[in-house]
């Protein structure tokens, strides 16, 4: 499949929402079956996603400069907005690995926080893709492992892992 195609099926951010798992007594989560390959492809995808510099300081020395003299100046941090977006998918990717355990296929508890660094790892590839100014041609299978992991996850119903009751 085409990355245009697959793109295009992405729920539009500004009509998304997430479902409601506030629920009392546990944690939900949603039982995803995972192969290794798939896991594979999605570190890969991430390796590429996460060499991704969105604020262009690496290709442009005035802005490197400007930046470097703030640092200096005001003392701020040099603070990339998409650092958050690539721990939070890292460490869904150690979760899923670490579920996975080493096997051929295992079943990733994918949480609610996991649905959400999803549907944000898809929507952020699309937009690295579509932007003019960045580079980022990843590779379609890829990305199309992402999509179904994605849709298995949102087609899931999820479950109390930890279920507490009232004599607890």
């Amino acid at each position: 499949m085409a990355l245009q195609d697959i793109f295009e099926s992405i729920p539009d951010p500004g009509s998304y929402s997430f479902p409601d798992y506030a629920i009392p007594q546990g944690d939900p989560v949603m039982p995803v079956a995972l192969t290794d390959e798939e896991l594979h492809a999605l570190l890969d995808l991430y390796e590429t996603f996460a060499a991704v510099d969105p604020t262009g300081i690496g290709e442009n020395p005035f802005l490197a400069n400007t930046t470097e003299f703030l640092q200096q100046t005001f003392g701020m941090p040099s603070y990339r907005p998409d650092e958050q977006l690539n721990d939070d998918i890292a460490g869904m990717l150690n979760d899923f690995a670490e579920d996975l355990g080493g096997g051929e296929l295992g079943v990733v508890d994918a949480s609610p926080k996991h649905h959400q660094t999803l549907y944000f790892f898809l929507v952020s590839a699309k937009g690295y893709h579509m932007a003019p100014h960045i580079q980022f041609d990843p590779d379609p299978a890829a990305v199309e492992t992402l999509y179904d992991l994605y849709q298995r996850v949102t087609e899931q119903d999820y479950y109390l892992k930890r279920p507490s009751t009232i004599l607890e």
